[in-house]
C-alpha cells in the first residue's frame, strides 16, 4: 500500500495505526466508506474545514453518520458564527482536495475539534490524506500528533 504524508507523520511520530486502502480515486460517500471498511459509521470521521466571521479556520472531525451543528461548533471555539469553507479554497490552503481532507498534516494547523462522540472508542478512522486511504487510530494516540479538544459539535439525531 502506498503511504500518504499522514502515515508518514504517524511513523515519525512512533504512533500505531492501521492503514486502510479501499480503492484509488474512488470518490464514496461517507457510509460507502464505512461499509467498505467494515465498520460502524459513528466510528468514521470526516474532516471538515470552517472559517469565522474573524478570518480564522478552524477543522471539526466529525462522525460520517452526523451533520456539523455551525451554532455548536462555533461556541466551541469561541466565534459568533461559522461556515463551511468553499470547495475551491481547500486546496491552496490546507494542501488536501474535497474527499481527501485530513486533521493531520495541513499545510498550517487550524484549531481543531473532534466530536465527543470519538472520545470513548477504542479507535477511529479517517482520511489518510488522499482518497480512497484511511487510517484507523485510538484519539487518545491521535492527541500525540495534533493539539485538539473534544466538544458537542453535531446535530443531535431527532
Amino acid at each position: 500500500m502506498e503511504k500518504t504524508n499522514v502515515m508518514r507523520i504517524l511513523d515519525q511520530k512512533k504512533v500505531t495505526y492501521i492503514p486502510h486502502s479501499i480503492g484509488d480515486n474512488t470518490k464514496l460517500s461517507g457510509k460507502e466508506v464505512a461499509e467498505a471498511l467494515k465498520k460502524s459509521p459513528d466510528s468514521v470521521f470526516k474532516t471538515l474545514v470552517t472559517t469565522a466571521k474573524s478570518g480564522n479556520k478552524y477543522v471539526f472531525v466529525v462522525p460520517i453518520n452526523r451533520e456539523l451543528d455551525l451554532k455548536k461548533a462555533a461556541k466551541a471555539v469561541g466565534e459568533k458564527s461559522v461556515e463551511m469553507l468553499k470547495q475551491k479554497e481547500l486546496l491552496p490552503l490546507t494542501g488536501y482536495i474535497h474527499g481527501g481532507c485530513s486533521p493531520i498534516g495541513m499545510k498550517k494547523f487550524f484549531t481543531t475539534t473532534v466530536d465527543l462522540s470519538a472520545e470513548d472508542k477504542e479507535t477511529i478512522c479517517f482520511s489518510a490524506g488522499k482518497i480512497g486511504y484511511q487510517v484507523e487510530l485510538s484519539p487518545k494516540d491521535l492527541d500525540k500528533v495534533i493539539r485538539f479538544k473534544f466538544a458537542n459539535i453535531t446535530v443531535d439525531n431527532a
